[in-house]
């Protein structure tokens, strides 16, 4: 697949959702990847995580690895020991070029750049309660993690979606 001037076997979009104490290393909680072609998903939790000594997900230079402010995700890879995707295109940073002097009504947050875009997404006050849930640390019940686990794909198919729309609307196009 083909995306501006870059040709991938696989394109991956990710997301974790992690502690972090201020001034600390993240603490990966959960991760769930997407296969943009195939639809094939990982969907780990800390335990499965730390088992692994790379991604279960190709990060070679044949594959591209999406996120919403990829710099979450490199943390959480370096936190894990799985090292850096050679390839990483950073939909926030897209956005943000995008809408460059001019002011999002709902910010450069995931949900501002969904909204821009004209696509639905997850209620801000349920994307707070989760993100307090993730930033409180462990230990979780297996409901919270469930609910974790949850969120982190529904966060990873709101990215598929404004990825394809960022294709339609020409964003990756060569300029």
């Amino acid at each position: 697949m083909k995306i501006g001037n870059g040709e991938f076997d696989e394109i991956w979009l990710v997301d974790f959702e992690f502690s972090q104490d201020s001034g600390e290393n993240p603490v990966p909680l959960c991760v769930v990847a997407k296969e943009l072609a195939t639809g094939r998903v990982f969907k780990l939790w800390r335990d499965e995580m730390e088992r692994l000594h790379t991604s279960p997900y190709p990060t070679g230079a044949s594959s591209l690895v999406v996120a919403y402010y990829a710099s979450a995700e490199i943390g959480c890879h370096l936190a894990l020991g799985w090292g850096v995707p050679v390839n990483i295109l950073d939909l926030y940073v897209e956005f943000r070029n995008t809408t460059n002097g001019k002011y999002p009504l709902w910010g450069a947050s995931l949900i501002g750049a969904l909204t821009w875009f004209g696509l639905d997404a997850i209620e801000a006050s349920d994307k707070v309660t989760m993100r307090e849930l993730a930033m409180r640390g462990e230990p979780y019940t297996e409901v919270e993690k469930r609910a974790l686990l949850d969120y982190c794909e529904s966060d990873v198919d709101s990215l598929i979606r404004l990825l394809n729309r960022m294709i339609e609307a020409g964003v990756f196009d060569e300029k």
